[in-house]
């Protein structure tokens, strides 16, 4: 669908010509993800400067009647910035609006742009003595308003929690195209509801972040990382709390990760070494932060030591240098890059209580393995927090994997509700899981989410397609 000659001249004068795409050339790297999984056509692509430009490209597509899909780093897994196939949308994209604003080491925050790239926030709260603490494997082209509206994870929400935890204020443009100024840098604030939370994790739908003040921390003068090997899951979980016990917030980061996920990173990552020189079924790697290294690893050492007399431990690798421990984490953050090289997989987000994972880990497998022998289950991730990505390969040639995930996604699903878990636990649901929040979500929750909705959005052009 060709943009109007009217839409494109009010769109024009609200940030200049040269900031509405209309060539398809020029539109394209906007209408599909970075995967090449979802694609979709747009009228135009519009790249405003400021949060009043973003009012007024809202209030025209409104009076236009035109639907928008606001989109950050477009580094999502789940279709959430991506437009249907129609043509009828405009692209809101927030590159432009990537400014720092402001950083507070006293009041330990931030205030920055919606289309900053997370690695440049970490690297403005470092350059002010403190640490901003989400990190995630896209963080070098995501951007925190993206971050925020999918309220994004990552591997140190054991110690500092989701995006959620991190916001303390946000601006934000509504669907009507006026703002709403919630940039309160505060840590306490008890006049009444809480709004800021109806726009984390909605995905644009019920507006477009365009601000936001983030809380910072201290940075950790000591690090110590470990790479321990397991006989079972449920060993990690029985020094994982062994841990949390002894070390209390000095632990940051907690991930679990299965032996076959190490065979595919070795087999195609060119720089992964294997850190032990005997195979083991299941691995743990642990980060530890806090004033005193020494201090850390002595207790870190005495933790391990009582987990091998109880063969809980069959053998650890503590790093002895910085490139040591960034040699090890390259090998968790090699594994979603060595999956998608294997061929078409079933990739799955799910969380559980931490003390369930061990269990659904045994009923997930066993479920699969019934469903098609000889599958390749690669399981990892963020056991700290329960968070795992359990994925599948499939036995035999690479197939497109809507030939035969469907009923797989289906076993996963149901092992997760069964465990009061959540089959999206840090990705979203963009276009992707409509019918499984459908499928798992109760009715009066659903009936909640459509009310707001209808609330914030009564024409339903904010990311229209997406969660709902």
């Amino acid at each position: 669908m060709s943009i109007s000659s009217s839409l494109l001249e009010s769109l024009s004068q609200c940030v200049g010509r040269a900031n509405v795409l209309v060539d398809a050339h020029d539109v394209a790297p906007f209408v599909q993800d970075w995967r090449g999984a979802f694609r979709g056509s747009a009228q135009a692509v519009v790249l405003p400067a400021s949060t009043e430009e973003v009012a007024t490209v809202v209030r025209a597509c409104r009076s236009a009647g035109v639907p928008i899909v606001p989109q950050g780093g477009n580094t999502g897994m789940c279709g959430g910035a991506i437009p249907d196939a129609s043509g009828s949308a405009i692209v809101v994209s927030l590159r432009r609006m990537n400014r720092v604003l402001d950083v507070d080491p006293v009041n330990d925050t931030m205030t920055v742009e919606a289309g900053c790239i997370l690695q440049r926030l970490q690297d403005a709260a470092a350059s002010a003595g403190r640490l901003f603490p989400l990190s995630l494997a896209a963080e070098g082209s995501c951007q925190i308003g993206g971050n925020l509206s999918t309220n994004a994870g990552g591997v140190n929400v054991l110690r500092y929690g989701n995006a959620r935890n991190l916001v303390l204020g946000l601006e934000v443009v509504l669907p009507d195209g006026s703002i709403w100024n919630g940039l309160r840098a505060l840590r306490k604030d008890n006049r009444g509801y809480d709004l800021k939370h109806l726009f984390i994790g909605a995905e644009g739908t019920l507006g477009i972040i365009t601000k936001a003040v983030l809380a910072l921390f201290p940075r950790p003068e000591a690090r110590v990382c470990a790479w321990l090997g397991l006989p079972r899951p449920d060993a990690s979980l029985a020094i994982l709390e062994r841990l949390r016990t002894t070390c209390a917030d000095a632990l940051v980061a907690y991930e679990l990760i299965g032996r076959s996920c190490i065979d595919l990173v070795l087999d195609h990552v060119s720089d992964a070494r294997d850190p032990m020189p005997q195979r083991h079924p299941w691995y743990a790697l642990l980060d530890l932060a806090a004033s005193d290294e020494q201090a850390l690893r002595a207790v870190l050492e005495s933790v391990l030591v009582d987990a091998s007399e109880r063969e809980r431990l069959d053998d650890a690798v503590i790093a002895q240098s910085v490139a040591q421990a960034q040699q090890l984490w390259r090998l968790r953050e090699g594994i979603p890059e060595a999956t998608r090289a294997e061929g078409p997989a079933l990739r799955s987000d799910i969380s559980v209580a931490v003390s369930d994972v061990a269990r659904f880990i045994d009923r997930a497998s066993a479920g699969v393995q019934s469903a098609m022998p000889g599958a390749r289950i690669v399981c990892f991730g963020h056991v700290g927090d329960g968070n795992l990505h359990f994925n599948v390969l499939p036995p035999a040639a690479p197939q497109p994997a809507a030939d035969w995930a469907k009923p797989l996604y289906r076993i996963l699903y149901d092992v997760v509700d069964a465990l009061h878990g959540s089959f999206s636990a840090e990705h979203g649901i963009g276009q992707a899981k409509r019918s499984e929040l459908r499928c798992y979500k109760s009715g009066v929750e659903i009936a909640m989410m459509e009310a707001l909705k209808r609330a914030f959005d009564p024409m339903s052009l904010m990311n229209p397609g997406k969660i709902l």
